[in-house]
């Protein structure tokens, strides 16, 4: 992959406190997955959700003043992350329907790893250094320790995992290639043409495999449906795709080791589901792991 001039600034105090309040909003999204799957079929979930998002995004942009005409070298790059895009959604889908919901997600939590892997090859002053990569393993371990408990009695999906951890990859993959475009591409009209040119993919499918299953929309649905769209797809995408043109990537993404903290959380608080000592150690797990991948030379 060629070579840009990335920047890519160590991110401050209130920068790591925006994305962390991205990871404990983004901690939500499974739960209002699941709720919003009770009303409408996965494909057509995933259309209206990035259908919604096009419009907080793209209002915005106008808002804002921002040109989304396609300048002359953009296209190429943006079939390429499109398509990183739509293989990771599929991917994710597919090895959650086949392994459990645990395991789903301890190995799309992987993609930490992969995103410091690929900035490590692709984005200058993003070197893997000891210290950083004892953070990631901190942090990843936290995850575990949380999302552990779970898995007993579960049954075993070796290829569910091995879907959803391919999954992770290609997460990784989007983030750095997301750093390395928005580099010459504005942030906002990036995130325009991401969602527009994957909506006819995910239109489609949904023809093809759902044709003939319910499709309802109650109150809780609906409004699962609005923090799909709105909040994630929305507002969590045009920040976090605006604070990566800044920082660095490898730093940022261990952030969000903090999401299925958030997401048990959530599960708390609105399902009443209990609060573990599990729970406790592995947020300060996941702390170790964000300071250390972060602490100033």
């Amino acid at each position: 992959m060629a070579r840009f001039n990335v920047r890519s600034e160590e991110p401050r105090g209130n920068i790591i406190a925006l994305v962390l309040l991205l990871a404990f909003l983004w901690g939500g999204n499974s739960l209002s997955i699941k709720v919003g799957l009770q009303d409408i079929p996965p494909l057509a979930l995933a259309l209206l959700r990035f259908v919604l998002g096009l419009i907080v995004v793209g209002s915005w942009a106008w808002y804002r003043g921002i040109p989304l005409r396609l300048r002359q070298g953009e296209l190429p790059g943006l079939l390429l992350l499109t398509t990183i895009f739509i293989l990771q959604i599929i991917t994710l889908n597919i090895g959650t329907q086949l392994t459990t919901a645990s395991r789903s997600t301890i190995f799309i939590n992987v993609y930490p790893f992969f995103t410091s892997l690929f900035a490590h090859l692709w984005i200058p002053g993003e070197r893997l250094s000891v210290t950083k990569t004892l953070g990631v393993l901190t942090a990843f371990s936290g995850v575990f320790v949380t999302v552990a408990p779970n898995l007993s009695g579960e049954e075993l999906s070796l290829l569910g995992d091995v879907v959803v951890l391919v999954s992770g990859c290609f997460l990784g993959l989007r983030v750095v290639v997301t750093k390395l475009l928005i580099q010459s591409i504005h942030p906002y009209r990036l995130l325009v043409w991401l969602l527009s040119l994957s909506l006819p993919c995910y239109l489609g499918l949904s023809l093809l495999l759902e044709r003939g299953e319910s499709f309802q929309l109650t109150l809780a649905g609906g409004v699962a449906l609005l923090y799909q769209g709105g909040v994630i797809a929305g507002f969590c995408f045009l920040v976090w795709t605006s604070v990566l043109e800044r920082y660095s990537a490898s730093k940022l993404v261990v952030l969000f080791f903090a999401t299925p903290l958030s997401g048990v959380l959530f599960s708390h608080l609105l399902l009443g589901d209990e609060l573990t000592f599990s729970l406790l150690v592995g947020a300060g797990l996941v702390a170790v792991g964000i300071y250390l991948v972060n602490i100033r030379r």
